[in-house]
């Protein structure tokens, strides 16, 4: 008997048919390459091994331990291809810029820490790789209009790994559609629980452990001595804390941020768009409180939430959405309603519904084949990410901004508009 649940497994794990009309034999298979696998890498590397559609040829990484391990991971996972000459094998690289070059290459999967997302992007696009890359998609916002136009010029399938648009049993995309089909009124009030922003890099300098290319891993960044706090030693089990540093990432307001930002922005309808004002918090060292204007009335606040007269917080999740007719909360082991006055009335005659997909990566291979956009392009995941970074500058400069969202750029504040780029060691330009 087919159920609504043995229907959703089995299309979220159902390989793909590959039409002749697509231009690809129908048993042909997608050539991935990997750029970064560490902790995350290993997971998307895990992951697209157990998809039957594609075939790993080439892994990438700084660091010479965890190349290793990838490589013997595919083949161990495609031994049997091996034996009977099926797979030619697993090409292990130290530059991205040689895994780019590889023959016969589809499609690369970016992982890399969040300073290494732009350039790969951008000179796979070039390429003419399908690229699936890690959120954030940048560091900052001149490095994501950059990336979308170059994957625009190439014309490729590019997904963005906010993949709480595709999974999490459906938490988030039911979330979405009931702000869109009206079920709290309308919406006054986002507030969003991440962790806060970044600071600037201030750690100690160690001895560089030999099968480190610590260069490569700094890349466009400032150069500095070796950290294991930023690249740790060998095969590491943990998301490492580069993501913490300005020079790196955006801090937990970026890492996380760039999910549920995107979400919200998602229930919203702005998220090829984003907010006009941000308005830091009276204290803005406290890291939280800042808040967000869009041009629709609605204000986003960033990890502040409503308390009783005993100071406990009334309702907190990944993402609160308050309107006048009640308040839902979305995360990722939560959906939770709360109405005003009983349950929801009024429902439309033909409901709003979000861009179907139940996986992500099977969304974009499934993109790859069919050239249609993907869930998550690089427009979305650009604005997704641009929030965040507005977010910190707002934190950073602690005054209040207006942002012109169709010029990307801070209304008549050079200050601020100098925090939207930052210049790449010389070697690093592209």
């Amino acid at each position: 008997m087919l159920t609504r649940r043995t229907f959703l497994a089995a299309s979220a794990t159902a390989p793909l048919v590959f039409s002749r009309a697509s231009g690809r034999a129908a048993n042909e298979k997608i050539t991935l390459g990997f750029i970064g696998v560490g902790t995350m890498g290993r997971g998307h590397l895990a992951a697209f091994l157990g998809r039957p559609e594609v075939e790993v040829v080439a892994v990438c990484d700084v660091v010479k331990e965890r190349l290793d391990n990838a490589k013997t991971t595919v083949e161990k996972r495609y031994a049997d291809r091996i034996k009977s000459g099926v797979y030619k094998g697993v090409t292990p690289y130290a530059d991205f810029r040689d895994l780019l070059a590889h023959k016969g290459l589809d499609a690369v999967v970016i992982a890399t820490p969040d300073h290494w997302h732009h350039i790969p992007c951008v000179l796979a696009a070039r390429a003419g790789k399908h690229i699936y890359c890690e959120k954030p998609l940048t560091n900052n916002v001149a490095e994501g209009r950059e990336i979308v136009n170059e994957v625009k010029k190439a014309k490729i399938a590019f997904q963005t790994g906010s993949q709480q648009r595709s999974e999490f049993a459906n938490r988030f995309r039911a979330g979405v559609e009931m702000i869109w089909n009206g079920w709290i009124g309308t919406v006054k009030t986002v507030r969003i629980g991440v962790g806060g922003p970044s600071r600037p890099c201030d750690l100690k300098g160690e001895e560089k452990p030999a099968g480190t290319d610590w260069d490569m891993w700094l890349g466009p960044a400032p150069d500095r001595e070796y950290s294991s706090v930023l690249c740790p030693k060998g095969v590491h089990t943990h998301f490492p804390a580069w993501r913490d540093y300005r020079e790196y990432g955006g801090g937990l307001l970026a890492d996380m941020g760039a999910h549920h930002f995107d979400i919200a922005q998602w229930a919203l309808k702005m998220d090829t768009s984003g907010p006009t004002e941000i308005i830091p918090p009276e204290n803005p060292k406290k890291g939280s409180g800042l808040r967000f204007v869009y041009k629709n009335g609605v204000t986003m606040i960033h990890n502040e939430f409503e308390k009783d007269k005993d100071g406990k917080e009334i309702a907190k999740a990944d993402c609160v959405f308050e309107g006048t007719e009640g308040t839902l909360l979305v995360g990722r082991n939560q959906l939770e309603l709360r109405m005003k006055n009983g349950n929801p009335t009024k429902f439309p005659d033909q409901p709003q519904r979000v861009y179907p997909s139940t996986s992500h990566p099977k969304n974009w291979l499934e993109c790859i084949v069919s050239g249609k956009e993907t869930i998550c392009p690089p427009e979305t995941g650009h604005r997704s990410a641009s929030v965040c970074h507005l977010g910190n500058i707002g934190y950073r400069l602690g005054r209040k901004l207006k942002w012109d969202a169709v010029k990307e750029l801070f209304v008549d504040d050079e200050k601020a508009n100098k925090e939207l780029s930052r210049e790449p060691r010389a070697k690093w330009k592209v």
